[in-house]
């Protein structure tokens, strides 16, 4: 390069298999294995049959004469994923089988290793997260048949019954509804690059279409996930170690580290959909909620992380927007804005009626005699009651997302 020529190549536009996304299932893991290789029979036994131990109290006996098995017989992604998605879930059931105070301090050598060695060959923590319960966490009854909830199931269950198959599922759709969203980034950010107005504006309008989308699979949430069950029952199982009152210290892993470890629990904020539509957008939000934000990107697939950041290097499509001075495109980006902004008020809403709602009738049934048992006939959890399972104060944060996005609206 020539002494005073400070010129750049032009960056090449993003492409979705160099993340692992699906052009088909987005972020999903697509048609996940439902089978271990046969030496890790131990695992797969115990988590198939993990409510049932959980209720019998005998989870925590079973793990205690499981095996250590050497992970060296995992090939591949697809089998590590799995493999975590069973460790994940045979640890939250072994931590919380006695409820919050029953809650254990040190998770036993045996599952600890080898869960530590498949978290750090996939780049996960080693807790359970949404990349595990939903993303890698289902298959089709009928092989050939639709991506709808009446022919899914989860892979491995935590107690909850029916509820938790229907809160897994409908996140599910949720991520499903996402992918035309996902695939109108690559478009928007080509076109850009192309200088190709037609084309921004046509993805601007899939990517509104597709967040619209999202809220109406989000609906689903009230066909199959009841208020009560959710709160008394499932809610502790996604609860992590990290900003909880019952944990307070994290947790040890026995042959993994001496000091006990925090980890945040399942969240929605771990979901990179809604990471990628804000880089996109150029939303921007408060400190403390942003920090958060980027904490929540460690319990993401490490290529769906470096897709999200991906987004945030690439050209700024709202200053593209702004600069062009088109009002349809403008039009279209505020759309896309106005669409986000419902989505994550309708997650308020959602949020109040299983926690907020579900939190004041356990409260009340904790003062009278026929308390609804929680896990293993525990009392109902309380320690988060103000608060997220992945750890943040829910509603000062959600509202605080909420409006930030609406900020992000660009005025004529």
């Amino acid at each position: 390069m020539e002494a005073g020529d400070d010129t750049e190549e032009p960056p090449l536009p993003l492409a979705l298999t160099g993340f692992q996304v699906s052009e088909e299932f987005g972020f999903l893991l697509p048609d996940p294995l439902t089978e271990l290789p046969a030496p890790y029979g131990p695992w797969t036994d115990i988590a198939r049959e993990l409510p049932q131990l959980i209720a019998s109290h005998q989870l925590r006996s079973r793990v205690h004469q499981m095996p250590q098995l050497s992970t060296q017989h995992l090939r591949g992604h697809e089998e590590l994923h799995l493999a975590h998605l069973v460790l994940s879930c045979i640890t939250m059931g072994y931590v919380w089988q006695e409820g919050e105070e029953g809650a254990v301090q040190v998770l036993p050598r045996n599952l600890a290793v080898p869960y530590w060695e498949v978290s750090q060959a996939l780049g996960l923590p080693p807790i359970l997260s949404h990349a595990d319960l939903v993303l890698a966490n289902w298959r089709r009854k009928d092989p050939n048949g639709p991506l709808e909830i009446e022919n899914l199931d989860t892979i491995i269950t935590l107690p909850g019954g029916e509820s938790l198959r229907g809160f897994v599922l409908a996140t599910l759709l949720v991520e499903k509804a996402a992918v035309p969203g996902i695939k109108a980034i690559i478009g928007a950010l080509g076109a850009i690059l192309q200088c190709d107005e037609e084309t921004l504006h046509r993805a601007l309008q899939e990517l509104a279409g597709a967040i619209e989308a999202m809220r109406e699979a989000l609906r689903r949430m009230h066909d199959y996930v009841d208020p009560e069950v959710f709160y008394t029952v499932i809610r502790i199982f996604l609860s992590g170690w990290k900003d909880n009152p019952a944990m307070p210290h994290g947790l040890i892993y026995e042959g993994v580290s001496q000091e006990p470890m925090a980890y945040s629990g399942g969240s929605a904020a771990q979901s990179t959909v809604l990471h990628a539509f804000d880089e996109l957008l150029g939303i921007c939000h408060h400190e403390d909620t942003a920090a958060f934000l980027r904490r929540m990107r460690d319990y993401m697939p490490p290529p769906h992380r470096a897709f999200v950041e991906a987004i945030q290097r690439a050209v700024s499509l709202r200053q593209h927007v702004l600069s062009s001075g088109d009002a349809r495109l403008r039009a279209a980006f505020n759309r896309c804005v106005s669409a986000l902004t419902d989505f994550r008020s309708y997650h308020i809403t959602i949020v109040t009626k299983y926690i907020t709602i579900a939190a004041a009738k356990a409260k009340a049934g904790r003062a009278g005699p026929s308390a609804r048992a929680g896990p293993a006939g525990g009392k109902p959890p309380s320690a988060l009651e103000a608060k997220g399972t992945g750890g943040s104060h829910i509603f000062s944060f959600l509202k605080s997302i909420r409006d930030t996005t609406r900020e992000g609206m660009i005025s004529a």
